[in-house]
């Protein structure tokens, strides 16, 4: 459960009464969106309050006079979808800080400098952002967002959106696990199991995600992999 300072207060009133409910801020803006989320992670308590800041809880008879359920999941998804979420300026400050660090960590996974063939450094990228003044939604995808801001750093920054083609050979002793992770990590483009139970295939990644690919199945395996790079697109 994310902890009561992390939490947001979802408000809406019906028929004069008024219902509120503690939820986590991005996931609560999620589900306003029309997205499925966690309930278990979005709702930092299952009580419907009529007065959260007095610790006044709603009555079952009053929450079944208008939400025609008692049921907390669903009587917080309607308060979320139909009411305000309320952010504290800090609330708001906090999640735009969190959602820059997203931005910056995709652009350093998936953008090199076309000079060096290398990642830039977050803080290089950072301080681009700074530099062109980037605005960032704290509520967008932070996938979403990266692609607009790539486009407004290349005033300051070499960018290109690089990709990355490896092959991968695996023994039978690591191989279930280890394509689990591979499947996570990006495209597999080719995958082969061998009657020995070794599994062999071919994934496309982002560049700047290489590096993080091949430590993490060396790490998985104790070093019994082979990986190759094919060639950067």
């Amino acid at each position: 459960m994310p902890k009561e300072g992390k939490s947001v207060i979802a408000r809406l009133t019906v028929k004069g009464e008024h219902f509120e409910a503690l939820v986590e801020p991005e996931l609560a803006w999620e589900l306003k969106s029309g997205k499925e989320v966690d309930f278990k992670s979005l709702l930092v308590s299952d009580i419907v309050y009529k007065d959260s800041g007095k610790g006044l809880k709603a009555s079952e008879e009053s929450i079944k006079k208008n939400f025609g359920t008692t049921d907390p999941k669903e009587v917080i998804s309607q308060i979320i979808k139909k009411g305000d979420i309320q952010l504290t300026t800090d609330q708001r400050r906090e999640m735009v800080e969190n959602k820059r660090k997203q931005i910056v960590a995709f652009i350093a996974r998936n953008c090199i400098d076309p000079k060096s063939g290398t990642p830039h450094p977050p803080l290089r990228i950072e301080n681009a952002m700074a530099n062109v003044r980037v605005n960032v939604d704290p509520f967008r995808p932070a996938d979403e967002q990266a692609q607009e801001v790539i486009k407004a750093l290349r005033t300051e920054l070499p960018l290109k959106v690089s990709q990355a083609v490896l092959t991968v050979k695996l023994t039978k002793e690591h191989a279930s696990r280890a394509v689990n992770v591979i499947t996570k990590m990006g495209s597999v483009t080719r995958s082969e199991w061998r009657p020995d139970g070794s599994w062999s295939g071919e994934i496309t990644l982002p560049a700047g995600m290489q590096q993080a690919f091949v430590d993490r199945l060396n790490d998985l395996t104790r070093g019994s992999v082979e990986i190759n790079v094919v060639k950067k697109i």
